[in-house]
This record gives C-alpha cells, sequence and structure tokens, in this order.
C-alpha cells in the first residue's frame, strides 16, 4: 500500500488500517513516524482489529512493548524511552522478528539498524481541524 490519504475521523484512519491488514506477513515490521497524538496508535487498533485480535489495544509508551495474540502475533512497540539499539534488543527485538510477530513500531529512529530495509513506513501529520490527519505511506 503507498499513496498519501487524508482522514477525518478515527474510522476512516482504521478503514486505512483495514486495507493494509491483509498484506501484512509475520516478521513484516511497520514503522509509524510523527509527533505525539498524529494517530500512530489509532492507526495500530484499526490494524490490530482487522488482524482479528482481540480486546483493546493501547498505547504502549510507559510500558514499551504490548504483546496482542490473535491469529498472529501483532507487537506493539513505543520506542520513544529507549536511546540505543542494544536498549532495542534486550526488549526483545529479535525475539519477536524469530517468532514471526508482526511489529508496529513507533519512534522507529530508535531501532537505527535494527530496522530492516523492507520495512514498512507510514507518516502521520496533524491537519487542521481535531481529528484531521495526513497518513502517508512510504
Amino acid at each position: 500500500m503507498t499513496g498519501v490519504y487524508n482522514v477525518s475521523s478515527v474510522e476512516e484512519t482504521w478503514e486505512l488500517a483495514r486495507c493494509l491488514a491483509p498484506e501484512l506477513k509475520p516478521g513484516d515490521v511497520i514503522c509509524l513516524e510523527g509527533d505525539l497524538g498524529a494517530g500512530k496508535t489509532t492507526f495500530t487498533q484499526g490494524l490490530a482489529a482487522a488482524l482479528g485480535v482481540p480486546g483493546r489495544v493501547n498505547s504502549p509508551t510507559f510500558c514499551i512493548v504490548q504483546e496482542h495474540r490473535g491469529p498472529s502475533l501483532l507487537v506493539h512497540m513505543d520506542l520513544y524511552r529507549l536511546h540505543t539499539e542494544d536498549d532495542v534488543i534486550a526488549i526483545g527485538w529479535e525475539d519477536y522478528l524469530a517468532e514471526g510477530a508482526i511489529l508496529i513500531v513507533e519512534w522507529p529512529e530508535r531501532a537505527g539498524a535494527l530496522i530492516p530495509p523492507d520495512a514498512r513506513h507510514i507518516v502521520f501529520t496533524h491537519l487542521e481541524g481535531e481529528e484531521a490527519r495526513r497518513i502517508e505511506f512510504k
């Protein structure tokens, strides 16, 4: 999935996530980039729902990693509080990839060279309006 989309609601954000879900396979890394409150966790919630993950998906800001088990293992990471690639390895990066998890990574620049070259990058930008966002799939 590529392109730039303007959304104005949670529902539209979830719809974009639903469109991406069928393209994902075990071991995929999805890098979510954007300011705080830009819609990264909202997108992840929609993606989790589309992948059949039960329960609520919250931001992992304070716990860093949240595992969501459904038909596939979805691991949501918020690397904001980490500083080095060694920190990222210490939270189980390689183990999750070896297990075939789909990794959703907020603040991916903290992972440095650990981000695989085939990772998907999605950039979230605030627009005018309370829920208006630009979501760019690179």
